[in-house]
């Protein structure tokens, strides 16, 4: 039976056992050549709004209205293999506590401007018939069209969504930089093949708009991959479900740890709730011009520690998605 989506971000996908690799032994002088190794299967995409009409089309369904009563986007992952009490004995050394000052911050409503408050915003699509949110962020790319999301944010439950738009600089449901419609959407091969937390990671190419790109009148983050772990980050999105509303762009910081349970992903004190999925996290960010390099997105909580996010590593695949999209 299907899910419907949750009212809060919750847990995780089990991860495949890795493999061990014996050591390679000397071969026969008259061995013949192995078959070179298939390569790694690449991003998949799927069309979206393409043709005027289809655009027209999803932009007269995106009301203020609808979009406000938009269900924050989430999926219940059941850990397999780990009971609820051996988890919590794992992570009581683990994870530092969470301050609610200035830096780290645990979440709080974002008022400092800049560069941020163009470039994130809300994602809106249909999902099984429902109107759901996520975030995502414009960054830089080659085509200046391209949108950084959560891969559950564009397929879930082995379908992907539709009338798929973006909203930078959602504030209170006002548009100030209007709606953009996706053109395609895009996902990791492991996140369309098993739906793997540890590659949650989508993105969109948006049409343009009034005969701009979004880059040309938003700006654009910068994005990294394969970046040093451990390093002091910040995370925004559009946290939809109680306490929050949806209504504003909402950050946290604070040093990023590796996730010591089930993921291969990174965490961030922080209690955005349902509807950040998405949301960019930045290295090297700057609160007075609010510009930083993304490297990660808003992606899972486990129910049971609900004052950390956690969030995919940006690595090679995440790097393939982007350059698929920016193409």
């Amino acid at each position: 039976m299907k899910r419907s989506p949750r009212s809060r971000i919750t847990t995780l996908s089990v991860l495949g056992a890795a493999a061990l690799v014996a050591p390679l032994l000397a071969a026969p002088a008259q061995a013949a050549p192995s078959a070179p190794a298939a390569p790694s299967p690449g991003p998949v995409v799927r069309q979206q709004a393409t043709s005027d009409a289809a655009k027209k089309r999803v932009l007269e369904y995106w009301t203020r209205d609808r979009m406000r009563s938009a269900t924050p986007m989430e999926r219940l992952f059941r850990p397999k293999h780990s009971t609820l009490e051996s988890v919590k004995r794992g992570l009581r050394q683990a994870l530092p506590p969470v301050s609610a000052q200035s830096f780290p911050n645990g979440g709080s409503t974002w008022t400092g401007g800049g560069a941020v408050a163009r470039t994130a915003g809300r994602v809106f699509f249909t999902y099984q018939g429902r109107t759901a949110s996520c975030s995502g962020d414009a960054v830089t790319s080659a085509n200046k069209s391209t949108v950084i999301t959560a891969g559950h944010c564009v397929k879930l439950d082995g379908a992907w969504h539709t009338n798929w738009v973006f909203v930078p600089g959602y504030d209170n449901g006002n548009r100030p930089y209007g709606t953009w419609t996706a053109a395609e959407i895009l996902a990791t091969p492991q996140w369309v093949a098993s739906e793997d937390i540890s590659y949650d990671v989508g993105a969109a190419v948006v049409n343009t708009l009034n005969g701009q790109t979004l880059v040309d009148v938003v700006g654009g983050q910068g994005i990294a991959f394969n970046q040093a772990r451990g390093q002091n980050m910040y995370a925004f999105g559009y946290p939809a479900a109680a306490p929050y509303d949806g209504s504003k762009l909402t950050y946290c910081s604070g040093q990023v740890i590796n996730d010591p349970l089930l993921s291969n992903g990174i965490g961030m004190g922080c209690d955005m709730t349902g509807g950040s999925s998405g949301g960019p996290w930045f290295l090297s960010f700057n609160e007075s011009t609010g510009t930083g390099v993304q490297n990660s997105v808003n992606s899972f909580k486990y129910n049971f520690l609900p004052t950390y996010m956690f969030g995919p590593y940006f690595g090679a695949d995440a790097q393939n998605l982007y350059n698929e999209a920016q193409s």
